[in-house]
Order: C-alpha cells, then structure tokens, then sequence
C-alpha cells in the first residue's frame, strides 16, 4: 500500500509540474507581440453568409472566417515576424447551405465571388482550346467518353449506364457528385444524393449577344453542342473584362470562402 501511495504521488507531481508548465508557456506566449497581433486581428471574424432558398431553388453562401490564433502563431513564429497574409483561419460553415439542402437546384453562384463556371454538353474543338489554354471547364460525360488524363472537370451525364459512370469517376478521383439538370431525371439524381444544378445560361450557335448581356457574376454558362469556339472566345474576353474569374462548377458553388 505504501508503494501505491508512493507512486500516486509521483504521477501526481509529474502531471502538476506538467500543468504548470503549460500555464507559464501560454502565459509567455500571449505575451509574444506576435501572439497578441494575431489576437487582435481574432477580434474581427467574419460572419457566414447563409444560402438563399427561394421556393425549390437556392443560391451558395459563404462560410465565416474565425482566426486560428494557436496555428497563425506557430507559423508566423517559425520566421519571426507578424504578417497579416499568413494568418490561418478555420471555416465557419452556415446555418443554411448546400450540404443540407441537396433537394433544393442550384441556379447560380455567390456573387461575392466574383466568378463564372462554364460547363460543355461535349468534348471537342471547344474543350481542347479549354484545356490548351489552361481555363476551367466542367465537361459531362458518359461511361464512353470519360476522359481518364484530363485536367478538365468531368461530371456524370449518363442517364442510361448512371452507376457505371460512377465507379469509373469514383476510380479516377474525379467525381463532382453533381447532376447538372439538362437531361436528367431529377429523381435519379436526388435518390443518389448529388448537387443538383440548373445552368442559368445557354450559349449555342446564334444567342452570343444575349448571353453576353446577359452574363453576371455567379452564372453558370452551358455551352450547347453547336457553340461555336469564336463564340466562346467571345465570352471569355467578356469575362475577363467585367474583372471575373472562370472556374470549375464544382469551385464555384462551393461555400468555401477564399478570403
């Protein structure tokens, strides 16, 4: 019994003289200038942004932003000085956004993003300039024309070999898990739990015009089989015009802010 009450004390002083230490490093850390710049930048978060939902559709928020004091400092530590840009912060997600309204279409994108996502029914001339030219482009696909070395995005329109589609996307580590509406059945898509987007533009042969009028931030441009890449070009000068950015579908609905 004396040698448990010997070594219950000896674990009991190991743990306070642990204790005790941690108290005088966070003590002596808060103390760090850089420490209590970073606190001071902790006291502005900010707010997340909850998604719109009008009747069946809705449009992405935007998660908050809190300042994560601890990792911010041990990164500004390691070279030795307070900078604003390497704070880290963890996200802060809504109260009201996509991953728990999956019944609801996606129509547009947060306009706070100051981005477009454009999406091509085929691969082809359109694409190749795409991916030539290193811009974003989500591409549906069937089983037949996945495209296994692409860096374009692929997203599963195969409404006859659906689940083959799948595995394949699966496999590659290229599935988007969105359903964009043009062909589908939306039940196949809410029974297996995907994004379901609405594109709130269609460019083709012949509406350029009116597609560029159009166009504002957070749209979601189908390119229809018959665009024309001259067309296309089109847009792109028009979007880098209005100061937006060309992005992946899967990018721009994400609620992921990129402050």
């Amino acid at each position: 019994m004396k040698n448990f009450y010997k070594y219950f004390g000896i674990v009991a002083i190991m743990l306070f003289s642990f204790y005790y230490t941690e108290k005088i490093a966070t003590i002596m850390r808060q103390k760090d200038p850089i420490y209590e710049s970073i606190a001071i930048m902790a006291e502005e978060d900010i707010q997340f942004e909850n998604a719109q939902i009008k009747e069946n559709t809705i449009i992405p928020g935007m998660n908050g932003l809190k300042v994560n004091i601890d990792k911010s400092f041990q990164k500004m530590k390691s070279f030795g000085a307070f900078n604003k840009y390497y704070l880290i912060y963890d996200q802060i997600v809504p109260e009201i956004s996509l991953t728990n309204n999956k019944d609801k279409t996606i129509i547009k994108g947060n306009k706070k993003k100051r981005s477009i996502a454009i999406i091509a029914e085929k691969s082809g001339e359109i694409s190749q300039y795409f991916q030539k030219n290193n811009i974003p482009l989500s591409l549906l696909v069937k089983k037949s024309t996945i495209e296994k070395e692409t860096s374009l995005e692929q997203i599963n329109n195969d409404t006859k070999e659906y689940d083959e589609t799948e595995k394949i996307l699966n496999s590659i580590k290229k599935n988007t898990h969105i359903c964009v509406l043009n062909n589908y059945n939306e039940q196949l898509c809410k029974k297996n739990n995907q994004y379901l987007v609405q594109p709130s533009l269609e460019l083709n042969s012949y509406n350029v015009a009116k597609v560029n009028r159009d166009l504002e931030s957070g749209s979601i441009i189908l390119l229809k089989s018959n665009a024309k890449l001259e067309d296309v070009k089109v847009l792109l000068k028009t979007i880098e015009y209005k100061g937006w950015q060309v992005k992946t579908l899967s990018q721009l609905i994400e609620e992921t802010n990129e402050i």
